[in-house]
């Protein structure tokens, strides 16, 4: 409200119907309410976040990734570095990703978003055929954990997708098994258990 001066309570409404468009699926609404606000009020970290996040789901990498880099370089924060990484992962930009994971290590952020970034890294690596080195940065954080969140079960999804990729499908009917057991209905977990059987 402070960057909008005089409109700032109507910037401020508009922020946050795009915000109930994005959590809505009506991302086409949501980046027509905030490319008005990005320009008019480039420095505000929230509409730079937001219209990063909207941009990213419509699959306009390059424009996503300039505006979470804004958001990042406003606020010093990292938490949206995964997203961030998997927008440059799509353009073909392995050494960003990189570095943006390592930023998101030195920082060492909650363990949600470290493991998020995690994904996308070994994503990365898979796409460039480095299978192997995607396995191993998922293997080291497996581990059976006694109250399992989102974030484990997208571990063990992704680590499942791989081990069915590199051959090994005992071990991805396992891994799928133990998503299934915490959350049936997690992604098409179910469908992905059939076709290994």
């Amino acid at each position: 409200m402070r960057l909008g001066g005089r409109t700032g309570a109507r910037s401020y409404q508009r922020l946050l119907e795009a915000a109930d468009a994005f959590s809505h699926d009506r991302e086409r609404d949501a980046a027509r309410l905030l490319k008005p606000l990005r320009d008019a009020m480039p420095g505000a970290a929230s509409v730079r976040e937001l219209y990063g996040l909207v941009l990213y789901r419509l699959g306009r990498y390059a424009d996503a990734a300039k505006e979470l880099e804004a958001f990042a370089g406003l606020t010093g924060e990292v938490t949206q570095h995964p997203v961030l990484m998997d927008a440059y992962r799509a353009l073909g930009r392995p050494e960003r990703v990189r570095e943006l994971w390592n930023e998101l290590g030195d920082a060492s952020p909650s363990p949600e978003l470290v493991t998020e970034g995690r994904i996308v890294l070994a994503g990365m690596l898979a796409d460039r055929g480095d299978l192997d080195g995607a396995l191993a940065l998922l293997r080291r954080r497996r581990g059976d954990v006694r109250r399992p969140r989102d974030h484990h079960l997208r571990l063990w999804y992704a680590l499942a997708d791989l081990e069915e990729r590199s051959g090994n499908l005992p071990e991805a009917r396992q891994l799928f098994q133990r998503v299934a057991r915490q959350e049936p209905a997690f992604a098409d977990v179910a469908e992905r258990l059939v076709s290994l059987r």
